[in-house]
């Protein structure tokens, strides 16, 4: 979070807008999380227009830490259940943040090293070659998707035992499942149809087949959420479909 304005940086109270802002989120993710119940302002004003307070900035920073460890927004709420202002709480969960930007941390400077050693290779004239390009390559690539390495790991080892043809027929059921979803969603099928409920396990058994935990999935979802628009760039359908094909899924899953 950046510094709040001078205005009111100390005590608030917050417009929507000024929080938004001084937090680095969007005004969109502010009323989602209100319309999902994970973060309502405090106060109105007598036109109705909210104001947050220092408890629900507190709040806010226990909903976008739990996010940035992978935990899923519709399990955050549950998480939250301890009062902002309780003190254990808080340090545990500062704590497996730290641990995460730890992590983040030993990853960065992986990758710096990597750097320097092909530096040193041109201050020496020499070229580095191909394979060390794209090994830092790599490296890089785990700093810029949401997987951590050993969770790229064990998706390697998992593409690995169930085999190409395995692969290629998973992506056949995707599509199938995507066309079909579209079509219920298309057609407002409520997510209490049993096809529906068909539909949303045969999703996830497909998903299982990839993602070994829950943490994984979560990180694909993340991903998913935030690269939407490049991710189904080369895909039959838009981020649009896609995204409300995702919010669906949600939906259904919840009813079962």
């Amino acid at each position: 979070m950046v510094h709040m304005k001078e205005t009111n940086a100390a005590t608030g109270p917050w417009s929507i807008g000024e929080l938004a802002t001084a937090c680095g989120v969007t005004v969109r993710t502010l009323h989602h999380y209100d319309e999902i119940g994970l973060l309502s302002a405090s106060r109105r004003t007598a036109s109705g227009h909210r104001r947050y307070t220092g408890q629900d900035v507190r709040r806010l920073y226990r909903i976008r830490t739990l996010q940035m460890l992978g935990l899923p927004l519709a399990d955050i709420g549950a998480a939250l259940e301890a009062p902002a202002d309780d003190l254990t709480s808080l340090r545990n969960l500062l704590e497996g943040q730290l641990l995460h930007v730890r992590r983040h941390v030993e990853q960065v400077r992986a990758v710096e090293d990597r750097i320097r050693d092909l530096l040193s290779r041109i201050d020496a004239a020499a070229m580095p070659d191909a394979e060390q390009f794209m090994s830092t390559l790599e490296m890089i690539a785990v700093l810029e998707n949401h997987f951590t390495p050993q969770q790229r790991q064990d998706l390697a080892a998992r593409r690995a035992e169930l085999g190409a043809d395995r692969i290629e027929a998973a992506k056949t059921r995707w599509v199938a499942l995507v066309e079909e979803g579209l079509r219920h969603a298309g057609n407002a099928t409520p997510v209490t149809d049993p096809s529906v409920r068909q539909w949303a396990r045969a999703w996830d058994e497909l998903g299982a087949m990839f993602h070994s935990g829950e943490q994984t999935k979560a990180a694909a979802r993340a991903m998913w959420q935030d690269n939407s628009a490049a991710l189904s760039a080369d895909l039959p359908w838009t981020a649009e479909q896609l995204t409300g094909l995702m919010a669906y899924l949600h939906q259904a899953r919840t009813q079962r």
